[in-house]
C-alpha cells in the first residue's frame, strides 16, 4: 500500500512543464552566486574582491557579470546594513556596466520585516543609531508607558514604574527603534526586501535560497514571487503566511535533507525524485541553494542537479568564506583556506555528466 501511495504521489507531482519567468541576462554571462552572509561585511567583501565583482574602493569592477546573492544578509552580525547598503550601490553600478546584482528574499529578511528580532545581533540595532535616538527612545516610553505597564504587570504586578522603564530601555536598546521602523512592511527595508525575488532562473539554472517543495513547484515563478511579495505588503489584514511555510521557498531544506521518521514525507516523492520533479518542471539543469549550511565548502550532489552555497560565511557560523561561478557549462567552488588563500575546483555538471 506505501508503494502505492508513493506512486500516485509521483504521478500527481509530475505534471507538464511550467513556462519560468524570462531569464534575467543572457545564459552565456559569467553568474557568480554567494550563500548567507548573516552580518559579516568583511567576508563579503574578500568574496567580492577575490570573485572580481569589486576593486578594494567597494566598486563594481564585474563588467556583465550577473551577481547572485541567495539571502539571509541579516541577523547573527553587526553589519547587515552595510552590506545592503553596499549591494544597493553594486546594483546601481552594474546596471551601467552592463552586468547585474540580483539579491534573494532569504527568511532572515522576513523575519525581519514581520517583526521577528530573536536573532538580531546588538550592532544591528547600533547601525541604526543617530544622534536623536535617546529623544526618540524616551517619547516613546512617555508615549506608551501604560500600555507597557499593562504588559509588565502581568508577570510582575508590583514593578514600580523606575524598575518598568529600566526594564524597558534595556530591552529596547538605542537604534532598536529606527531599525523595527526602517524593517516594518512599508519601511525602507520592508519595500527593499519586499522587491526581492524569492526563486530565480538564469539560463539552465534555478536559484532559491531554501529549497523548492514539488508543491511550491506547481507554481510558476511568477507566481511564487508575487505570492510572497504580497505577503511583505503593509497592512494589518495582510496574509502572511507564504513567509514561513516549511514547504516555501524560503524554509524549505527537504532538497537537501529529509527526517527519517517524518510522518508528512511518506505520501511524498523521495528527495532524489523530488529534485527531478522540480528541474523537469522548470526546464532547469540544476538548483542553488542557500540556508543549510556546509560549512566545509560549497557542496553538489545529485550528479551536480543540486548545489548548496551557503558555507557558513559569517564568522558566526566558523565556516569559509566562498563563492560560485557558473558561465557555460562549467560550475566552478572557490573558497578561502585559513591561511587566506582561494582555492578552486570544477564541480559535477548534469551537461557534461563529469565528475571532477
Amino acid at each position: 500500500m506505501r508503494n502505492l501511495i508513493a506512486l500516485l504521489a509521483m504521478l500527481f507531482w509530475s505534471a507538464v512543464p511550467l513556462a519560468a519567468q524570462e531569464v534575467p541576462a543572457p545564459a552565456g554571462n559569467r553568474i557568480v552566486a554567494v550563500g548567507d552572509l548573516h552580518g559579516d561585511y568583511e567576508a563579503w567583501r574578500a568574496i567580492a574582491s577575490a570573485a572580481g565583482l569589486a576593486d578594494d574602493g567597494g566598486r563594481w569592477v564585474g563588467g556583465d557579470t550577473v551577481l547572485v546573492q541567495l539571502g539571509d544578509i541579516t541577523d547573527r552580525g553587526p553589519d547587515s546594513l552595510k552590506i545592503i547598503r553596499h549591494l544597493i550601490n553594486l546594483e546601481q553600478e552594474a546596471q551601467a556596466a552592463g552586468g547585474q546584482v540580483i539579491v534573494l528574499l532569504g527568511n532572515h529578511e522576513a523575519m525581519n520585516v514581520t517583526g521577528d528580532v530573536r536573532y538580531v545581533h546588538a550592532g544591528e540595532y547600533e547601525a541604526f543609531r543617530d544622534r536623536k535616538s535617546k529623544q526618540r527612545r524616551e517619547a516613546t516610553w512617555l508615549a506608551n508607558r501604560d500600555l507597557i505597564a499593562a504588559i509588565y504587570r502581568k508577570d510582575q504586578p508590583h514593578i514600580s514604574v523606575g524598575k518598568m522603564k529600566e526594564r524597558w530601555f534595556a530591552e529596547t536598546p538605542l537604534g532598536m527603534l529606527e531599525h523595527r521602523r526602517a524593517w516594518a512592511p512599508g519601511g525602507e527595508f520592508g519595500e527593499w526586501a519586499s522587491q526581492r525575488p524569492a526563486a530565480l532562473m538564469i539560463g539552465t539554472t534555478l536559484f532559491v535560497h531554501g529549497g523548492l517543495s514539488a508543491e511550491t513547484s506547481a507554481m510558476s515563478i511568477e507566481a511564487i514571487n508575487a505570492r510572497t511579495r504580497a505577503a511583505l505588503l503593509p497592512g494589518e489584514e495582510v496574509d502572511r503566511s507564504a513567509l514561513d511555510d516549511p514547504f516555501g521557498p524560503l524554509w524549505y531544506r527537504g532538497n537537501v535533507m529529509r527526517g527519517d521518521d517524518d510522518e508528512t514525507d511518506k505520501a511524498r516523492p523521495s528527495r532524489e525524485a523530488e529534485l527531478d520533479i522540480v528541474l523537469s518542471r522548470y526546464g532547469a539543469q540544476r538548483l542553488v541553494v542557500g540556508h543549510t549550511p556546509s560549512v566545509r565548502g560549497i557542496a553538489a550532489s545529485d550528479n551536480g542537479k543540486l548545489i548548496r552555497v551557503d558555507t557558513g560565511i559569517s564568522s558566526y557560523y566558523g565556516g569559509v568564506p566562498s563563492f560560485l561561478v557558473i558561465q557555460g557549462e562549467e560550475v566552478t567552488a572557490h573558497q578561502r583556506g585559513a591561511d587566506g588563500e582561494w582555492t578552486s575546483r570544477t564541480l559535477e555538471s548534469p551537461a557534461s555528466g563529469s565528475d571532477e
